[in-house]
């Protein structure tokens, strides 16, 4: 991870511009998932760590859209840039990221950049979706997963495929890998937006609903409810939710098991995931580290 760390500095600095280089900074890496699983697919090849570092840019830069869309303060319990520095700069800078990644994929092999390249049109595809179903209550399984898949999954997929081609492992079975972790590895997020609280979080909890997101343990919770309390669910969408509507609807899903029903999904898709690389131990263990994990 040194050595991607590195790479993500050289690029920031060939930037050129001091200010890109400051924002930069105030950005949280976060759990580096992408990298390290590009680095563990693909250990032994010397553009590995150059792959990550342009996979680790796309992903930072689609999270700075992603806040501004948003319109969220914190991201990984610091400041976001549009927060701090205003929504104008934060798209502009990831703009500069997004390029600049580019700039560097163009390096690689032609099958290599399409797989990568592919990933960013699809996750701006999941993102405008995502902005559209945040405009009414969706109660469609099928079609947020297709979000996910597209918003999150998507740039992961895209990490384990690529590697595997560097590394002359079986592609396709690492692309499944890397779809079902980043979907499994979303739904968790998910979950622990509703059970983990705001310190732990390092945002507001059940803060998707607010937001207007309905995710797996809200719609499996509206399918549960009588027509009464279904009502009650929609008054209370992308809204401020007092104590009161947090615990009720928290209890609800306490009754009838939306947050059981949705790591069941979760652990089913990590499933498929492991049985797809069950030779490799270390992909294995992500799997069950990110299945158990919380904040």
């Amino acid at each position: 991870m040194q050595r991607v760390e590195s790479e993500i500095a050289r690029v920031i600095k060939e930037i050129n511009y001091d200010e890109v280089s400051r924002l930069f900074g105030t950005l949280s890496g976060g759990k580096r998932l992408r990298a390290k699983l590009i680095l563990k697919i693909a250990p032994a090849n010397e553009n590995a760590p150059m792959l990550a570092a342009i996979v680790e840019l796309i992903h930072a830069a689609s999270l700075l859209h992603d806040d501004v869309i948003d319109e969220a303060t914190l991201r990984r319990g610091v400041a976001s840039v549009n927060a701090t520095d205003g929504s104008k700069t934060a798209v502009m800078l990831g703009d500069i990221l997004y390029s600049k990644a580019f700039t560097e994929l163009v390096a690689f092999e032609k099958d290599v950049a399409k797989i990568v390249a592919s990933s960013v049109t699809a996750l701006s595809k999941g993102e405008m979706m995502d902005v559209k179903m945040a405009g009414e209550f969706n109660t469609d399984e099928e079609k947020y997963l297709d979000m996910l898949y597209l918003k999150t999954a998507t740039l992961i997929e895209a990490a384990a495929e690529a590697s595997a081609i560097l590394a002359g492992k079986d592609a396709p079975s690492h692309a499944l890998y890397g779809r079902n972790l980043g979907l499994s590895f979303q739904i968790i997020d998910d979950i622990l937006d509703i059970t983990s609280n705001a310190a732990t979080l390092g945002k507001p909890a059940m803060n998707d609903f607010v937001e207007g997101k309905c995710t797996l343990p809200y719609i499996y919770l509206y399918r549960a409810l009588d027509d009464s309390d279904k009502q009650r669910l929609l008054l209370l969408h992308a809204k401020v939710l007092s104590e009161e509507e947090s615990f009720w609807i928290r209890e609800k899903m306490k009754e009838h098991k939306t947050i059981e029903k949705s790591f069941e999904l979760a652990s089913r898709l990590s499933n498929e995931a492991m049985s797809a690389v069950r030779e490799d131990t270390e992909l294995v263990g992500i799997l069950q580290t990110m299945i158990k994990r919380s904040y």
